[in-house]
């Protein structure tokens, strides 16, 4: 992980041209074949942290836990949740924007500006500011994509254990070898993705 004060650059920017309520926006699962795609936006009531702080992809399972339970003691956080269906009606391009949008509104404290992660077209009243990478480049970030991360694992190990077959637990609706044979095997479940290959070829 980078050092914490470079974690800090772009809140440090935002604080200087007056803005205190700056929150970071994130969301994971936009190229899984299966299941939703999660937003978080986190407003930090603290910035000092024990547990690694970083992207999300870069953490282990027990890091991501650790640090996402202490996110939750020293945040606001809002949450956005597209299914699978939303995904095939609008594509997943605008269903990001929509969690995005959702998971900013849903925040029960209102930011006075926003760090987003990528150049995803989000329609907010806030100043913002999109940052390529974000997730490794700014503490409010990384701690909004550690909040979508595991709120999305959560709701694809209940999948699992409604479709047991497709081993959901483990991948996560992602197109691991392991997947795609039980996608093959067993054709598509209720929570795939229509519009996406393979799952689309197998329709």
């Amino acid at each position: 992980m980078r050092k914490k004060s470079n974690l800090l650059l772009h809140e440090r920017r935002a604080n200087r041209l007056g803005h205190r309520a700056v929150a970071g926006v994130d969301e994971a699962g936009r190229g899984p074949l299966a299941g939703p795609v999660v937003a978080a936006a986190v407003l930090l009531k603290s910035e000092s942290f024990t547990s690694r702080i970083d992207d999300s992809k870069k953490l282990t399972p027990r890091q991501r836990l650790a640090a996402y339970r202490e996110i939750m003691r020293k945040s606001h956080f809002g949450i956005g949740i597209a299914s699978e269906k939303i995904i095939d009606r609008i594509n997943i391009y605008n269903a990001t924007c929509r969690v995005m949008e959702k998971a900013i509104k849903n925040l029960p404290v209102a930011p006075d500006y926003l760090l987003i992660d990528g150049r995803v077209r989000v329609r907010a009243p806030q100043k913002k500011c999109f940052i390529s990478g974000g997730d490794s480049k700014s503490l409010t970030i990384a701690c909004a994509s550690i909040v979508a991360k595991v709120t999305r694992d959560r709701i694809m190990e209940k999948y699992h254990r409604k479709y047991p077959a497709y081993n959901f637990a483990r991948h996560k609706g992602y197109g691991t070898k392991e997947h795609f044979r039980k996608l093959k095997s067993h054709g598509p479940s209720p929570i795939h993705r229509r519009t996406f290959r393979p799952v689309k070829d197998l329709l």
